[in-house]
């Protein structure tokens, strides 16, 4: 009997070992931290060997395959010892994959892949088919497959879970924007990251699709020196394409094998140029499923976005709250800032991931009035705004970053929670910190 251990019992271990089980592998869950009673009941209900607090190491290096939570790093000690012994350590996605005949869509990109990932799902599940999402978003995609027998499968990928892939291949990629992210974990070589990202396409033949924004420049260069197999489809509201996506006078234009979609950005339910874009890559990849026309137009206007992702909490006293906590970089806050008109209060901070805030400037010195440190250490962002800004305050906890901005917002402005930094110094993660300032701001 093969061998599975697993790192890390999270959601995506969880899935993995109940999937694992039902194929037959010896299976060995391993966290070095506490695992939550509600995965520890899955694992006595499954009667799946496990431990917490610690690795083993005799228990661990003599699988024959590993598959490694994404939020444990290639670097580790551990990993290393498996990898130098030959041992596979490889993702849930890698894992599960093997293991379904259904068509998969795989959406990665620095920002704008959840709220793609979960209108594709809406568009295809109003759409008349059996499908699921999973991946970065929702449940283990490893326990749909075991539990569930969908037709498709879309899936929201990180770059952690593509690190971890050999063979996985989606029928249809989605590659919404690179920019850099989360360079800590990779060597702050901004071209690992890039390559990390088009792992979604290496196993990708003549028969699959790459769906991609043709307005982004680094995904434009690497596609001119590395060729890849998967036929591609560009999409921009910058340029008319002769195949793809495209914006002309307000209207969103597709041609995509014979083809055609037309509809107004009027009918949009959600706000500004990136959610455009995340409209085209979503319209064609059900377009490329079978999806009705008349099925995409109503399912965009029902579409009603993502939590935590420029989501209006409350107005109090002619003052607008928006809770952008998945604004994990800076290029998502570039989001944020660029769509907003009114002037802003902007509540910043956190884990710092090797930002450059030298793109916000603009935006900043037009737009911001007031800047909120939120954090255990804000001496960056006081050396890139100090001198723009007249007004910097420094807080340490959810409720005064709130209480303070109260104090300074005035009639007609918006208090913007959009951190660009990660959550973990004071939260447990961005939806705790989103959660938090909701109950805050309820709270005034």
């Amino acid at each position: 009997m093969a061998r599975l251990v697993i790192l890390g019992g999270g959601e995506s271990g969880m899935g993995t070992a109940i999937l694992g089980q039902r194929e037959g592998f010896e299976v060995f869950v391993s966290d070095k931290g506490e695992i939550k009673e509600k995965y520890k009941e899955v694992l006595e209900h499954f009667e799946i060997e496990w431990e917490s607090g610690q690795h083993t190491e005799s228990k661990i290096l003599n699988a024959d395959v590993v598959m490694k939570s994404p939020g444990i790093p290639d670097k580790v000690s551990l990993v290393k010892a498996l990898v130098k012994k030959g041992v596979p350590v490889i993702s849930e996605i890698e894992f599960a994959s093997k293991y379904t005949d259904a068509t998969l869509i795989g959406i990665t990109g620095s920002n704008g892949k959840t709220t793609t990932t979960m209108l594709t799902y809406h568009l295809l599940k109003d759409g008349g088919l059996q499908v699921g999402m999973a991946g970065n978003i929702g449940d283990s995609f490893a326990k749909m497959v075991a539990e569930q027998d969908f037709d498709q499968y879309v899936l929201e990928i990180s770059s952690f879970q593509l690190d971890g892939i050999a063979d996985f291949k989606p029928h249809i990629a989605i590659l919404t924007n690179i920019t850099p992210d989360h360079l800590d974990r990779y060597e702050y070589k901004f071209e690992n990251y890039i390559a990390s990202k088009f792992r979604i396409a290496m196993n990708q033949d003549s028969t699959d699709y790459l769906i991609y924004d043709a307005d982004d420049e680094v995904i434009r260069e690497w596609l001119k020196e590395h060729p890849l197999q998967s036929k591609l489809i560009p999409f921009s509201v910058k340029q008319k394409l002769k195949e793809g996506a495209w914006l002309e006078d307000n209207e969103i234009k597709i041609e995509l094998e014979h083809k055609t979609l037309e509809m107004s950005t009027d009918i949009l339910a959600l706000e500004g140029q990136h959610n455009v874009k995340n409209t085209m890559a979503a319209s064609m990849a059900a377009l490329l499923v079978k999806v009705r026309k008349e099925t995409i137009r109503q399912s965009i206007q029902s579409f009603q976005g993502v939590p935590h992702r420029l989501e209006k909490v409350l107005k109090i006293n002619h003052v607008e709250y928006i809770n952008d906590s998945k604004a994990t970089n800076v290029n998502a806050t570039f989001y944020a800032l660029d769509g907003i008109k009114k002037p802003i209060v902007w509540i910043v901070g956190g884990v710092d991931k090797g930002n450059n805030y030298a793109e916000l400037m603009p935006l900043v010195r037009e737009k911001v009035k007031a800047i909120v440190c939120l954090g255990m250490d804000n001496s960056k962002l006081i050396d890139a705004f100090g001198n723009v800004i007249d007004l910097m305050v420094e807080t340490y906890s959810m409720e005064e970053a709130v209480k303070v901005a109260y104090k300074i917002a005035e009639r007609g402005d918006s208090v913007l929670l959009s951190p660009a930094c990660a959550s973990f110094d004071l939260f447990q993660n961005y939806e705790d910190r989103g959660d938090q300032f909701k109950a805050a701001v309820k709270n005034l």
